[in-house]
């Protein structure tokens, strides 16, 4: 049973300017978990402020952390694990995103995890690039019109090549800008409909959530994996940080425990427990899979994963 049981792990690209070195170490580390395959978050541009001579203010797109294609292309060369770089609505138009396609098909990278990616920190709604998308639906409609051979124009692609696979996002906690729970699993039903092959959560500290939220879309006609996202905390700060930063909650027995920590280094000891506990939890209701954001936590990841197969073995 051990054997069928699958690690992945999602990471960022470096910030502008600030090399691999770091991030080819983190990947050693988690490489060494034999990992089903690593993830690679794009964060196409963001508002920022700069100021002119003048003293107004002028908002600006910028990118700080670029090449998320040719960052995953590093990792599969050099480390030989299955990658998946995020393809996402934001920032992009349906040209860039073509192009994408087409850049990663020369590099053999045909797995892909579909988001409408963020909001800009200053807009109250999403606002798509113009002549992009505004909604994930719409992208993988897109990525199959390319799979069946048309450019986003309908032309035809005279040599197309493999076939991209499709995964998607969803949200135990629903989705921050979905206005119920049943609505925001219908746009996972849709996706479904369009394509999608499988659905990875939104990170959550609560199981039951998870499954209820598994429950409610099996009686739906999803059927799709849903492999659940787990993020173990690090620093004391992330009691109020992550419910506001990922609109997930953190359950009472958690928060209780938190507040008795007094150290960075309390906190992240009683993320792992409370990590591996969630874990244990999730193979007793028949989860094979479980995916890891690891963002300043590799370390800990590393040390769950351990844990969980000794505990197997």
């Amino acid at each position: 049973m051990a054997d069928e049981r699958q690690f992945s792990f999602e990471v960022l690209p470096p910030l502008k300017g600030t090399g691999t070195e770091r991030l080819f170490a983190d990947i050693e580390k988690l490489c060494q978990l034999n990992p089903a395959f690593i993830n690679i978050t794009t964060h196409h541009s963001e508002y920022v402020y700069r100021e002119l001579s003048d003293g107004r203010f002028e908002r600006q797109r910028v990118r700080r952390r670029p090449g998320t294609i040719a960052v995953a292309a590093a990792i599969q060369q050099r480390f030989g694990v299955p990658v998946q770089p995020h393809i996402i609505c934001s920032g992009a138009t349906m040209e860039d995103i073509e192009y994408e396609l087409l850049d990663l098909q020369f590099l053999g990278l045909t797995d892909l995890l579909l988001l409408r990616g963020d909001k800009a920190k200053d807009d109250s709604v999403f606002r798509p690039t113009p002549g992009g998308h505004a909604h994930t639906t719409d992208l993988i409609r897109q990525v199959q019109r390319f799979n069946d051979g048309f450019f986003a124009d309908g032309t035809p692609i005279k040599s197309p090549g493999p076939r991209f696979d499709i995964g998607v996002a969803c949200y135990p906690e629903k989705h921050e800008e979905a206005p119920n729970m049943e609505m925001d699993m219908q746009y996972l039903k849709e996706k479904q409909d369009l394509g999608a092959q499988y659905a990875v959560t939104q990170l959550f500290y609560d199981n039951e959530k998870y499954f209820s939220f598994v429950e409610k879309a099996r009686a739906m006609g999803i059927t799709i994996p849903i492999i659940p996202g787990l993020k173990p905390l690090g620093k004391l700060s992330q009691l109020t940080v992550v419910p506001r930063t990922f609109h997930c909650d953190i359950p009472e027995a958690l928060a209780r425990e938190i507040e008795k920590c007094r150290t960075d280094e309390d906190a992240r000891r009683l993320g792992i427990k409370w990590c591996v506990r969630q874990c244990r939890e999730l193979y007793v209701h028949g989860v094979k899979d479980i995916h890891f954001y690891t963002m300043g936590v590799v370390d800990s990841v590393v040390e769950i994963v351990k844990q969980l197969r000794r505990e197997a073995e």
